[in-house]
């Protein structure tokens, strides 16, 4: 009996050294679970952080998308709106030289303004030039005349008009400048 206690306490004292957490673990074993914890840790920031970043370049994505598409949109718009100003320019000379009191010309002015309400409510702005500063980007000069009345570098008048969409100039003013 004594043999078979002596057996357990040295049963005791090694299973003490191999366990010295009492959970049944080694020494070797809980070390190796704590590195797995620890690789397991960063690779879930490193994934993490790798999440986040690919949420950030897809938010920027989306943004740049839908900025090309605004952009594309009125790039669009302004082609077609480019296309159809020929016909209120002629409208508006219609309308110039128009017979006092025809019902046939009250149309034609009807169909003009129509025609210019659906450019306004499409953010078509016209580009006033008359008697301003001459200005590259909005106005194209068709001649360079001397005038009294007009301060030189300014426009005298306007031959066909303008037209902007936001900061976009669809067609710039033909005008005519002062010397």
């Amino acid at each position: 009996m004594k043999e078979e206690m002596d057996k357990q306490e040295e049963q005791g004292q090694a299973s003490d050294e191999t366990m010295p957490n009492g959970d049944g673990q080694s020494l070797g074993e809980r070390e190796a679970l704590i590195q797995q914890l620890k690789d397991a840790e960063s690779k879930v920031i490193e994934y993490k952080d790798g999440w986040a970043r690919t949420q950030a370049d897809f938010q920027n994505f989306r943004k740049r998308v839908e900025r090309d598409n605004e952009t594309f949109k009125a790039s669009t718009k302004g082609d077609i709106l480019k296309k159809v100003l020929p016909v209120l320019d002629d409208l508006e000379r219609a309308l110039q030289n128009r017979p006092v009191d025809d019902a046939w010309a009250n149309g034609i002015e009807l169909v003009a303004r129509k025609f210019q309400n659906i450019l306004d409510m499409e953010g078509v702005k016209r580009i006033e030039a008359k008697g301003v500063a001459f200005d590259p980007n909005f106005h194209e000069a068709i001649s360079h005349e001397p005038s009294a009345e007009v301060e030189s570098g300014h426009v005298i008048d306007v031959v066909q008009n303008g037209y902007v969409i936001g900061e976009r100039v669809i067609r710039p003013a033909l005008v005519r400048v002062a010397q």
